[in-house]
């Protein structure tokens, strides 16, 4: 069975709450202040806590989420505990935003939180959202490198044995496919896994994406123990070693997270 927290709902919100305020924050706070004035666009929102993080501190907040089921919970969850006139929750496919007439403001901050690693064209969103940006305003990514270990999502795998197996995602797609039929996977488990493999990111490509976007890179920090480890595995997180994070294309493999702040020049 895959881990209780891809399953239990309750719990991988609260993660996603705590893992923002004890160490996404104080990341952006370097150049963002988290304040009631502050407007914040979160793409790919899922079930909110990464939002909800920010609107507890005063932040007006949009929720976009391309899956009903998702935003349902963000709106339970985020009703609970955040006024409404706070935030908005939008179901919709971040190509199909209109900013003129879905979305109330400009934002200070727009966060993609593991997200940007689904999403294809990645060259062309990040071009889209600078029409979502603020003077000034600020995007925050944080995401696993393709290479890594587990960067193929694996852990969403119901073997025991496959979503413990580090790698084995960089097989080429039809060795891939066929370990997971051979393991029992369903269909729309391999179907999510290879979609997976399609948009998978490294270090390397999304900064050249952001330079030829013209974005410049205010702020970065790699982990070789991603920060939401803590709170999924009790592991203590902690920093890159400088000289692996100083070695192009060898640091995909032991970086698990990469955290970004950028802006246009």
């Amino acid at each position: 069975m895959a881990f209780a927290f891809h399953h239990d709902k309750d719990e991988y919100f609260k993660q996603q709450k705590d893992n923002a305020a004890e160490f996404i924050h104080p990341f952006v706070e370097q150049f963002v202040k988290i304040d009631s004035n502050l407007k914040v666009l979160e793409i790919g929102c899922a079930e909110g806590g990464v939002l909800c993080s920010f609107l507890e501190k005063g932040a007006k907040g949009v929720g976009i989420e391309l899956l009903q089921a998702r935003l349902d919970l963000a709106n339970h969850y985020l009703s609970a505990q955040i006024p409404t006139e706070q935030f908005t929750l939008i179901n919709k496919n971040i190509y199909d935003i209109n900013p003129s007439q879905d979305l109330p403001f400009l934002f200070d901050l727009v966060i993609l939180k593991d997200v940007i690693e689904h999403i294809p064209q990645q060259e062309k969103v990040l071009a889209e959202m600078k029409k979502l940006l603020a003077p000034g305003g600020k995007i925050f990514f944080g995401f696993p490198p393709w290479q890594m270990p587990f960067g193929g999502h694996q852990q969403i795998c119901e073997s025991k044995i496959l979503h413990l197996l580090p790698y084995f995602h960089l097989l080429p797609r039809f060795m891939y496919t066929a370990v997971l039929k051979m393991f029992g996977e369903k269909d729309s488990t391999i179907e999510e896994l290879m979609d997976i493999k399609s948009t998978g990111i490294s270090l390397e490509r999304f900064e050249r994406i952001c330079k030829e976007n013209d974005y410049k890179i205010v702020n970065k920090k790699l982990y070789l123990i991603n920060p939401i480890y803590k709170y999924k595995f009790k592991l203590t997180p902690r920093k890159q070693f400088g000289f692996i994070s100083a070695i192009p294309y060898f640091r995909n493999y032991f970086t698990t997270s990469g955290y970004y702040l950028i802006e246009k020049k």
